[in-house]
């Protein structure tokens, strides 16, 4: 049985994950969105954002499912299902589109950690994000410990990781970790309205935006400026001769 479900309002693809009782991420779910991520990266010229939500009351997607760490641990997971993580993440990062986590209720451990690998990420005032594998005597396994630092600063993500206690919207807001906090009251369609905000922009600008920013933000400042000119280089291409303009700017 399928866990996500996938609808497009305009130029935005809405992946909701329903497992119940309480969200967690099995192997099967993340190979299937998996599957799903690359099956938007190959749609650009329908899909121009892609957008995670939660489909239980009051929860993003909790952590991931106990008795698959417990088979990893023992040596009984197949080697698809043990790097299905790093591909789903691998590809919230890496896909054209950009990427959204809409959370409204709980992001826990690795539904946290998947929020982070997304290009960004809106909240409900009812959200509440956390990593809480030191309560359990282990650590952040999909990124945690790696993507948070580098996106709320060291000492903001050493406090959510060596108390493992939860956060709250504003809390989250405050750092960073969030870009804005929505009602909970029509979240979904208020956070659609704010993907919507990208998504009517044009599909290559978007496409190169993000790999701009994803790409740069990893590499040494000068690397960073030449993967960026080089992607305002694409865009402008065909606009035509004529000096003076940006393209002439940019190559000073």
């Amino acid at each position: 049985m399928t866990t996500w479900a996938v609808e497009r309002v305009g130029g935005v693809a809405v992946a909701t994950f329903t497992r119940a009782p309480d969200n967690f991420m099995d192997f099967r779910s993340v190979l299937e969105l998996g599957d799903l991520l690359e099956d938007f990266g190959r749609d650009t010229e329908r899909v121009r954002v892609v957008m995670l939500a939660g489909g239980l009351d009051g929860t993003f997607i909790d952590h991931s499912e106990l008795s698959d760490l417990a088979r990893a641990g023992a040596g009984q997971a197949s080697q698809e299902e043990l790097g299905s993580w790093s591909r789903a993440l691998s590809l919230l990062e890496t896909i054209p589109q950009p990427t959204i986590a809409a959370i409204d209720g709980l992001a826990s451990g690795g539904g946290n950690e998947l929020a982070l690998a997304c290009t960004l990420r809106v909240a409900s005032t009812r959200a509440r994000f956390q990593q809480p594998e030191i309560t359990a005597g282990f650590i952040p396994g999909g990124g945690g410990s790696v993507r948070l630092p580098r996106l709320i600063g060291p000492a903001h993500a050493a406090e959510v990781i060596l108390t493992g206690r939860s956060f709250s919207a504003d809390e989250a807001f405050r750092v960073n970790w969030v870009n804005t906090v929505l009602p909970a009251e029509d979240f979904r369609q208020a956070a659609l309205h704010w993907a919507d905000s990208i998504a009517k922009h044009s599909g290559p600008a978007l496409f190169a935006a993000k790999e701009s920013i994803v790409t740069g933000s990893r590499l040494p400042f000068h690397e960073a400026v030449s993967t960026e000119r080089r992607l305002f280089s694409g865009l402008t291409a065909g606009l035509g001769a004529g000096g003076g303009g940006p393209v002439d700017s940019a190559a000073s």
